[in-house]
């Protein structure tokens, strides 16, 4: 099953329940506008090469459409049109003024010089220009990018516009951006995980959570988390995973990562296992926050925690899911679980806009505020319908966008 077809088969779940006609079904699910474009800049060796750039904007019934811009060579049109149609709903299940939009050019960032990063992020941006806006499309970090490709597009984007900081968020803090922007996704993500493992009777001091994943999603949730007094178990990134049983020292290795370009390669904390070992590992909590389709068919019942936090967009595949359900796993689903970054965005938006600075507390009791009161609305539609915690987060977003939708008229 292919990206978009999942989040069609996910969106026709929750349609069900809401009795939606096939004709709303069409009309909410069909992306506005799908844009491809050239990106060719000379490398550094002085080769000239070409990149392939996408722009998909879902849905802008709610709001300006909002979504991040990857880097990553397995990026194609499929997938950025499958993460384009999450946005939408992640922006509605939150309840913020957006749309959903994403963006992606398929290229290893791993693989590119600093010049070169900033000269295909310019390229892309002079494509595109004309169908961004702080009022219509606002791009923000994803896998690949960060915080100085943000300023890079605000900066191209007012050489053709004039001086307009909410045209993207994630900025870095001196250049326009908030303060907690940066830990919102994984702080968000800690935040639910407390929440839900209150909801099932749970004590964090007595959790033992295992993270896949150690980038800037995993390492905030996994630092949150630590605080939080949960027992932290198993770690990783690309050099695999980190297991002790007594709980892992997380500000030890996040140190050891900072000192170490942003890898525990070599980290000695922990027993070394794989990522694919973490999986299975036997925990309370298990956080997949890195690449998507990690939990398949094969997996999956193999997987025993009982809870899972989805920090990555589609960590799950739907069969898998079927059978994590039905076995009695619950599953927050990412539209929900790692919606604190956009989240922030919206909060850095409205910033700009009011040209009125947001503080790191103003922030963090904001994003609290927000994401329990989605939690509870989510929560409680499940326990009153009997469905999953994910069809439940879906009905409250198609219902949200498919009401703004019919309000403003079809024809």
């Amino acid at each position: 099953m292919k990206a978009f077809e999942a989040v069609q088969h996910y969106f026709d779940r929750a349609a069900d329940q809401l009795a939606l006609t096939s004709n709303m079904r069409t009309l909410l699910m069909t992306p506005k506008r799908e844009v491809q474009v050239q990106v060719s800049i000379e490398m550094d060796s002085g080769e000239l090469h070409t990149f392939i750039g996408y722009r998909v904007q879902h849905d802008d019934s709610r709001g300006p459409m909002k979504g991040g811009l990857r880097y990553h060579h397995e990026v194609d049109l499929d997938e950025v049109r499958s993460l384009a149609a999450l946005m939408t709903w992640k922006t509605a299940v939150v309840n913020i003024p957006y749309g959903g939009a994403k963006g992606g050019i398929a290229v290893d960032a791993r693989k590119l010089s600093h010049r070169e990063r900033e000269r295909i992020t310019r390229k892309f941006i002079d494509g595109i220009h004309d169908i961004i806006g702080p009022d219509v499309d606002i791009p923000a970090p994803d896998m690949g990018t960060g915080p100085e490709e943000m300023a890079w597009i605000m900066n191209q984007y007012n050489k053709y516009h004039g001086f307009n900081p909410g045209v993207v968020t994630g900025k870095p803090v001196e250049y326009y951006g908030i303060p907690g922007r940066e830990e919102a996704t994984g702080r968000g993500v800690g935040i639910l995980t407390l929440k839900t493992i209150g909801r099932l009777g749970h004590k964090s001091q007595k959790t033992r959570v295992a993270i896949q994943g150690f980038g800037n999603v995993g390492s905030h949730t996994a630092d949150f988390l630590h605080e939080a007094e949960c027992k932290v178990v198993a770690i990783s990134d690309l050099s695999g995973g980190y297991y002790r049983e007594s709980g892992l020292d997380i500000p030890d290795a996040l140190r050891y990562a900072a000192a170490n370009s942003h890898s525990l390669a070599g980290y000695s904390g922990g027993d070394h296992v794989t990522n694919e070992a973490l999986l299975e590992l036997d925990v309370h909590v298990l956080i997949p926050a890195a690449l998507g389709g990690v939990i398949t068919a094969e997996n999956a019942d193999k997987v025993r925690a009982p809870l899972i936090i989805e920090a990555a967009n589609a960590p799950i595949r739907p069969d898998a899911d079927d059978m994590l359900t039905n076995r009695g796993v619950r599953i927050l689903p990412d539209i929900l679980a790692n919606s604190g970054g956009v989240t922030v965005s919206y909060f850095e938006w409205a910033q700009n806009r009011q040209y009125y600075n947001w503080n790191l507390d103003r922030v963090r009791q904001e994003l609290d505020r927000v994401l329990t009161s989605a939690f509870e609305e989510v929560w409680n539609l499940s326990q009153e319908r009997q469905v999953s915690l994910r069809t439940a987060a879906f009905m409250v977003a198609i219902s949200r966008v498919g009401r703004a939708t019919v309000l403003a008229g079809i024809t």
